[in-house]
């Protein structure tokens, strides 16, 4: 079955892990930001996936860009 409450969606491949990056509404009307990763171990398939709800978005945004300007350093 699709899911009908995606409004956006990309995929990022590394190696053995992909990234989803998907913005979703609720059924509530409220939109958020799900990242998920799968990452392939052997034959085991492991899913973990981070719900940020709109009103975080932002410091979110901010920790995330913080960290890859610190990675990129």
């Amino acid at each position: 079955m699709p899911n009908t409450n995606s409004l956006y969606s990309t995929m990022v491949r590394a190696g053995r892990t992909t990234y989803f990056v998907d913005v979703k509404e609720a059924k509530n009307g409220n939109k958020y930001l799900s990242i998920s990763e799968n990452r392939i171990n052997g034959d085991e398939k492991k899913r973990t996936t981070v719900r940020v709800f709109g009103e975080s978005i932002p410091e979110f945004k901010k920790a995330v860009e913080d960290a890859a300007a610190a990675v990129a350093s």
